[in-house]
């Protein structure tokens, strides 16, 4: 055996492996599957795409984007946003826009029976660099 300068003896010697414990698996318990605010969601959420698909169609038309694009260039955020109200959607909207884009979100209304609104659809939309 040859001498190593940077060798330190390590006392106990450490072992090549550690040996370790796993906690045994337990099996889990579940709440029965009730899908019935799931598939509410998903019929909130189509009505939510309908109304995108509006927005959409609306921000398409050539006269209707420049208007939009040119108020909220100068930072005219309620005149953004009676553009968006006179599209007439069903849904509430909350509009952000930047210098180089714009956001819309489109939120479920919350009812009696879902104090909360279930569902969102966020369309996000570049304009500019």
């Amino acid at each position: 055996m040859y001498y190593n300068p940077f060798h330190y003896p390590v006392y106990p010697p450490i072992p090549a492996y550690y040996t370790y414990t796993v906690n045994p698996s337990y099996p889990r318990s579940y709440p029965p599957v009730d899908t019935k605010i799931f598939v509410k969601s998903v019929k909130s959420f189509r009505l939510l795409m309908e109304q995108g698909s509006i927005l959409l169609d609306r921000l398409s038309d050539p006269g209707f984007d420049y208007k939009i694009m040119s108020a909220a260039q100068q930072g005219k955020h309620s005149e953004v946003d009676a553009m968006i109200k006179s599209i007439g959607l069903k849904v509430p909207v909350i509009t952000k826009f930047t210098p180089s884009g714009i956001n819309f979100i489109l939120t479920t209304q919350a009812d009696q029976t879902h104090p909360m609104s279930c569902c969102t659809l966020s369309v996000a939309m570049k304009w500019g660099l």
